[in-house]
């Protein structure tokens, strides 16, 4: 019709013929190749052992790729190559077991070879070295190279885009071989092993797929063959041979012709233009690593590239930079080799990038952009059951994977996570089965919780609340109650988890205080850590003991009149004090120390000066400081220097001492009493410290309140209290100080206040209400020093004093609230380095008797879900109607999406509905505000003209507005 008359007999004839020629083009390729092609896929599944819940899906991916030439190669090489890398994705682990076995392989050489001869080989990586071996090719170590490749080029055999891809990474590897090479080995090796494993389908259309499979491929191959190794040494010329002008001129004309090539990527480059240069200089660097380190390189970006779907970048803007640097260097060089390493490797790398973000960008990664929790369930909704989990959780490209819930927690799309969480902790039912995905979160996340509680400690409340599962049904006053535990007690592997440990570190009160985490740390508390805390305890008790007997007790008894076995007791105990007690502080300061050292745990305090992490700990800054107190004590130790003073046979000095001291002086063995301790003043000093030792011996058994709540809760309240009797207290030395100076500056008669040490002794007594009352008749005799003392008392007394009572007021009102919880966070720090001493025969003896592995039941006759523990609450606790767990009839199978949730549209939809009313409404009376303003405005000029106009002009904006 738009040709009219132009469109002659001839034209029709010639287009009929050129249609007839494309259509019998695709029903040739149809009947060829996509025969081929599925029977390379079916004969690879059965020879690489693959899964066989998705050889189905395999099928079908042939015959939508089949039916995608007919109608367009292009669609059908997308098609194929996304689903090719669903199914790598779902079972990867034969690609690694390829790659398993090539290293192994190539490791151990003929070997190898021979430990394969003596097992029956059953995947074709055995297979094919144990055929390399016997058709004497044992010494060519290029097929293993190969060979771990190998697996993805059949997977992508209906994709020539990645096929060519994938030959290009391998000729990079293959370039790195030194010696010679004979792809015709390779085949015929490959044909024996596929005979071998394929007995019983394979027939001449096998031979005839698999044969035109490695022509592509050594064709591909030969085209690239030495050429990588040339052009690896032409560009490493020219990158060595940039000058600072030349990478700055390089950096800037790569944007400035790139903007030129497709002005809508300078919307994307928001960064700085350090930034960019930096972009620049690693493009140049990838270019010649992906020459020396291809397989690396490959990994490398397609990490690079499962973070770009993240940014949601177009990949329409890879084709124009790859142009735009090409370009730049073919401007700064005249070596054509150079350039064409340049370009070929570049390219290479935009390949991968491309080929990586449409693979990974699936409707999760791109809803996550929008950090709309509505748009998460509409994307995931449309997903299998069966796989719904894994969506969330994995997605895989090639050898890389990234997690879209880690992706949504790192880029801030919070409200994604959140939704993620709640959909992932949702217990969904058929008939047949109950799908739960804690399992696989914390399979797949086993440091879910540090993630969560250091990067997005707000969403934490809704896992910890997806792990419980309440029944709406109320039996006797009874709720039966499901907490799902088992990953926050065990690992993957049995061993404690560190689940506990995390949520300590977070420091969070409310956290600490979930059912859930109270649920499993009292568990964990109850039936494990308590015995082993106590038992750890009960020799620091001992010795506490043994110091007060040797100290306080044992000398007192007969003061001056000392027993031989009094004298010896007292020896006795102080000698365990110093070897027992002060031994095991020593050798527990020496680990830790170690262990921070190993870690490089060090806190730089005054911007210079490093600490052990573990002295900020009370309890073991504490511990150091008595031990070195027990120290100084055994330096000074009265027993000791009196010992060696009768040694010398100092009688004559001892009865010297005798005579002239009030106290008689002992000369027997093991005494205290003596000239050395006596005239110098030892005793005093050892008597000093032996008080702050029994102080710090009494104050670390301050933890033993964790064993009761409430006293722990206390005990923290007044630690944190504390501070602001210490701000009491140094304002108070301050006043001290300033008016015993200002006293002393009088001229004055007082012998209370003479010089500054009295007057200061003074006005602490005065303080603390101490001072003599009688002494108050001296001061009232000097008027100076009686008003600077009233003036202290009115500061000290009423105003510091009055102040402390209402700061006390204020921080324990802030304290209380989360004063259990802090006592939580104690016990939970106690209960993470008990664990580590408790044997791994007692812990599987306390993982048996949970029972985490047996299934619980909802309702009586439902039994449910594995990994938990059920408990009766009062029904009153948290009463709730809704059933937790959401059921569904119909179709049963995995494969088959959950239907639509009835209601939650609905209630979406109220939301919005309630929030454009809401929008409405806020215009509407900002309007009315305006309308009201300019009534006013008008009423005032028009009451000059006439006060009836101006009436009536009010009178109708009122009724308009109420209209």
């Amino acid at each position: 019709m738009e040709l009219g008359a132009r469109f002659t007999s001839k034209a029709k004839l010639g287009f009929l013929a050129l249609l007839n020629y494309v259509g019998g083009a695709y029903i040739y390729i149809r009947r060829e190749y996509a025969v081929r092609i599925k029977i390379i896929n079916s004969s690879w599944r059965t020879a690489s052992n693959k899964a066989a819940d998705f050889m189905d899906a395999g099928e079908e991916v042939v015959d939508e790729t089949a039916e995608g030439e007919g109608e367009g190669a292009g669609a059908a090489g997308e098609k194929a190559e996304a689903d090719a890398a669903q199914a790598q994705g779902d079972n990867g682990m034969a690609g690694n077991e390829a790659k398993t076995s090539g290293e192994l392989a190539k490791a151990s050489g003929e070997v190898g070879n021979k430990n394969m001869a003596m097992k029956v080989p059953t995947t074709f990586n055995e297979m094919f070295m144990f055929n390399g071996a016997v058709m004497g090719f044992g010494s060519s170590l290029w097929m293993n190279l190969i060979l771990e490749q190998f697996d993805a080029m059949v997977m992508n055999v209906a994709n020539s885009y990645r096929l060519q891809e994938e030959c290009d990474v391998l000729s990079l590897v293959l370039a790195k071989y030194r010696g010679t090479i004979d792809l015709g080995e390779f085949k015929a090796v490959m044909l024996a092993s596929l005979r071998s494993l394929v007995p019983k389908d394979w027939n001449s259309d096998h031979e005839v797929a698999w044969g035109w499979l490695w022509e592509n491929v050594e064709r591909m191959l030969k085209n690239l063959m030495g050429k990588p190794a040339m052009q690896e040494q032409a560009l490493e010329r020219l990158i060595m041979s940039l000058t600072e002008q030349s990478v700055n001129y390089l950096r800037r004309e790569v944007y400035k012709r790139f903007f030129a090539l497709a002005p809508a990527g300078q919307d994307y480059f928001k960064q700085s233009t350090t930034r960019l240069y930096w972009i620049a200089d690693k493009i140049v660097e990838m270019t010649i690593e992906m020459f020396r380190e291809p397989k690396k390189m490959v990994e490398d970006i397609s990490a690079l590239g499962l973070r770009h779907v993240g940014y949601a970048i177009p990949t329409e803007f890879f084709a124009p930079f790859v142009s735009g640097a090409v370009e730049v260097v073919r401007t700064m060089t005249t070596d054509e080799q150079a350039e064409d390493g340049f370009r070929w490797s570049l390219t290479l790398i935009s390949k991968i990038l491309v080929r990586t973000i449409l693979e990974g960008s699936t409707i999760v990664m791109k809803a996550i952009n929008t950090n709309s929790g509505k748009a998460i369930k509409k994307a995931i909704s449309v997903s299998p059951r069966g796989r719904r989990a894994l969506e969330l959780l994995n997605i895989t490209v090639g050898t890389q994977s990234i997690s879209p819930l880690y992706w949504s927690i790192e880029s801030g799309s919070l409200n994604c996570a959140n939704a993620m969480i709640q959909d992932l902790l949702t217990i969904r039912a058929d008939r047949d089965n109950y799908y739960y995905g804690c399992d696989d979160l914390f399979a797949r996340h086993p440091d879910i919780i540090q993630r969560i509680t250091v990067d997005a400690p707000q969403i934490l409340p809704t896992l910890l609340d997806g792990l419980i599962w309440r029944s709406r049904l109320a039996v006797n006053g009874q709720r039966r109650v499901n907490y799902y535990v088992k990953h926050l007690i065990e690992d993957g592997e049995g061993k404690f988890n560190q689940a506990l440990e995390w949520l300590v570190d977070g420091q969070n009160p409310k956290i600490i205080c979930h059912p859930v985490v109270i649920l499993f740390s009292d568990l964990l508390w109850g039936r494990l850590a308590n015995r082993y805390f106590f038992l750890g305890r009960c020799y620091f008790l001992f010795t506490l003991l043994i110091f007060i007997l040797s100290q306080s007790i044992l000398q007192h008894l007969n003061e001056g009149h000392e027993t031989e076995s009094q004298r010896i007791a007292t020896f006795v105990f102080r000698i365990f004090i110093y070897l027992g007690s002060m031994g095991q502080m020593l050798f527990s300061q020496i680990k830790h120390l170690r262990v921070d050292c190993k870690n490089n745990s060090f806190v730089t305090v005054y911007g210079y000066l490093k600490i052990p992490e573990y002295l900020f700990s009370p309890q073991q800054f504490g511990s150091l400081a008595l031990f070195i107190l027990l120290l100084l004590m055994c330096t000074q130790e009265p027993i000791i220097w009196c010992a060696s003073e009768l040694a010398g046979n100092s009688d004559r000095r001892l009865a010297s001492v005798s005579a002239a001291a009030d106290t008689p002086v002992d000369t027997q063995l093991f005494t205290q009493h003596c000239a050395s301790v006596d005239e110098t003043g030892r005793k005093d000093v050892y008597a000093a410290l032996s008080m702050l030792a029994m102080l710090l011996y009494w104050g670390l058994l301050i933890d033993l309140t964790i064993f009761s709540m409430r006293i722990s809760a206390y005990t923290l309240v007044c630690g944190r209290v504390l501070s602001e009797v210490g701000l009491f207290l140094g304002a108070m030395v301050f006043l001290i100080i300033a008016f015993a100076s200002s006293i002393s500056a009088l001229d004055h008669k007082s012998k209370d206040f003479e010089g500054i040490p009295k007057g200061a002794l003074s006005l602490l007594e005065i303080a603390l209400a101490l001072f003599p009352t009688e002494h108050f008749e001296d001061v009232q005799k000097h008027v100076a020093v009686l008003i600077a003392c009233s003036f202290f008392i009115i500061i000290v007394i009423v105003f510091l004093l009055n102040l402390l009572v209402a700061q006390l007021n204020g921080a324990y009102a802030v304290v209380y609230d989360d004063m259990v919880g802090y006592a939580r966070l104690s016990r939970g720090n106690i209960i993470v380095s008990t664990i580590s001493s408790v044997s791994a025969k007692r812990w599987a003896r306390f993982l048996a008797l949970l029972k985490l592995d047996e299934r619980l039941e909802f309702n009586e006759g439902d039994v449910g879900l594995a990994g938990g523990l059920q408990v009766l609450e009062p029904s009153s606790a948290n009463p709730t109607t809704v059933d937790a767990i959401r059921r569904f009839g119909g179709s049963t199978s995995p494969a088959v999406p959950w239907p639509e949730e009835e209601g939650a549209r609905d209630e979406d939809d109220k939301m919005d509905r309630l929030e454009k009313v809401m929008q409405r409404a806020t215009k509407k009376m900002s309007g009315e505000g305006k309308k009201k303003t300019g009534s006013s405005k008008g009423g005032a000029s028009s009451s000059g003209g006439g006060s009836s106009s101006g009436g009536g002009g009010s009178e109708g904006s009122a009724v308009g507005s109420d209209d």
